[in-house]
């Protein structure tokens, strides 16, 4: 779960900026992002945000805290507790009353993006190739469905032969593309397999990774956030007030 709270951040930030509008369910004043192509039944630990949310809701003797602190809060969280670095999460977001299917669309990076689409997709959202590569490496948290990297473990060359094989064993030539694998040795771990891997297992360096991607996060983190008087605290992260 703690991938899925990771990646849920990230699907946050990328559209709009970090304000919990990936929380929201369909209505008819809402287009939700949850049912774009890289969320739809992928997507996961909606249900863990609102456990949350009640809890500090009951703490703080009502709705104090937004839903957008709440999964920043979490995203980290979830990071410490598989191992990885942790950072100050910089709080005072406000939640939005809106979501956009279009934006979403658009804006979340494509599994299938090459390197230049990729570097124009963040550097949109103000991060730098750097921050790129850095949070790239959240992938060694969770699983990728078959469909998203298929093609490469079938038709490619550039990949090692036994990590291609195992993977095949998981996903099939044909169909099975919601079946799930991971992209490292260690999904529940976070750790530097992931770039260990893609460099053909000639290292990195763990304690600078670590400290980058402390430094990514917070600055993924103030992707255009609502403060002040913008915005609203959501009763029911679900849900607009």
């Amino acid at each position: 779960m703690g991938a899925s709270l990771l990646r849920l951040y990230f699907h946050d930030c990328f559209v709009n900026g970090c304000d919990a509008s990936i929380l929201l369910d369909p209505s008819p004043t809402i287009d939700s992002e949850k049912n774009v192509l890289p969320n739809a039944n992928s997507a996961r630990g909606f249900e863990v945000i609102d456990q949350i949310k009640s809890e500090v809701d009951k703490a703080c003797g009502g709705a104090v805290v937004s839903c957008a602190d709440i999964l920043a809060v979490a995203a980290r969280d979830s990071v410490v507790a598989l191992g990885g670095p942790t950072w100050e999460v910089q709080l005072g977001r406000r939640d939005s009353a809106t979501a956009s299917r279009t934006a979403a669309e658009t804006d979340l990076p494509s599994p299938f993006a090459d390197l230049l689409e990729l570097i124009n997709g963040f550097k949109k959202q103000g991060l730098d190739e750097k921050d790129l590569v850095v949070l790239s490496g959240g992938h060694t948290l969770g699983f990728s469905k078959c469909g998203a990297f298929k093609n490469r473990i079938y038709n490619e060359t550039n990949i090692d032969p036994k990590f291609a094989q195992k993977q095949r064993s998981t996903c099939p030539p044909n169909g099975g593309d919601g079946n799930l694998a991971p992209l490292d040795p260690t999904p529940a771990c976070f750790d530097i397999a992931y770039f260990t891997n893609l460099k053909n297992k000639k290292g990195s360096n763990a304690p600078a990774f670590w400290n980058d991607f402390a430094n990514s996060m917070v600055k993924m983190g103030n992707i255009k956030p609502l403060t002040g008087n913008q915005g609203q605290v959501r009763l029911n992260c679900k849900m607009v007030n």
